[in-house]
């Protein structure tokens, strides 16, 4: 039987430990920004169902179908984002254009909206750009090293 009692010294005299440490930093690679998935995945969330949290669904009809795409279009973003890191965060500009589109969208898609209308999409609008340019800046960072 094995002596487990016996407390195990540093790993660094392991032969295999400069491998096991590259092996560890390839299979986290890219995964700097995992904190961010989770509001990326909440603001897209939020987004799709703002028009009934803010009751416009009867006042801005467009904005809601328009709200709804654009959060589903963020979710999926960051469930990719999640899923496959090394290949979706240069879709991290993507993110940015999103939250552009946000804020400029009352205007545009809406009749007429009121002031929570317009401040609810700048606001998401605005904690879009932030999130992908946090995500894009990350990956840029990533693929920079050797």
């Amino acid at each position: 039987m094995a002596n487990v009692s016996h407390p195990r010294g540093d790993i660094t005299s392991h032969p295999d430990a400069h491998e096991m440490r590259a092996r560890y930093d390839r299979m986290l690679g890219g995964r700097d920004v995992a904190l961010v998935d989770g509001p990326v995945f909440l603001l897209g969330l939020y987004c799709a169902v703002s028009p009934w949290i803010l009751h416009y669904t009867t006042s801005q009809p467009a904005l809601v179908t328009h709200n709804l795409i654009v959060g589903i279009a963020i979710g999926l973003l960051a469930l990719g984002f999640t899923a496959a890191p090394a290949r979706m965060y240069g879709l991290s500009w993507a993110m940015c254009a999103l939250g552009a589109w946000m804020i400029i969208s009352p205007w545009i898609v809406g009749d007429g909206p009121d002031a929570g209308v317009i401040w609810n999409n700048i606001v998401i609008g605005a904690l879009a750009v932030l999130l992908g340019a946090v995500c894009a800046a990350t990956a840029a960072k990533s693929t920079a090293r050797p």
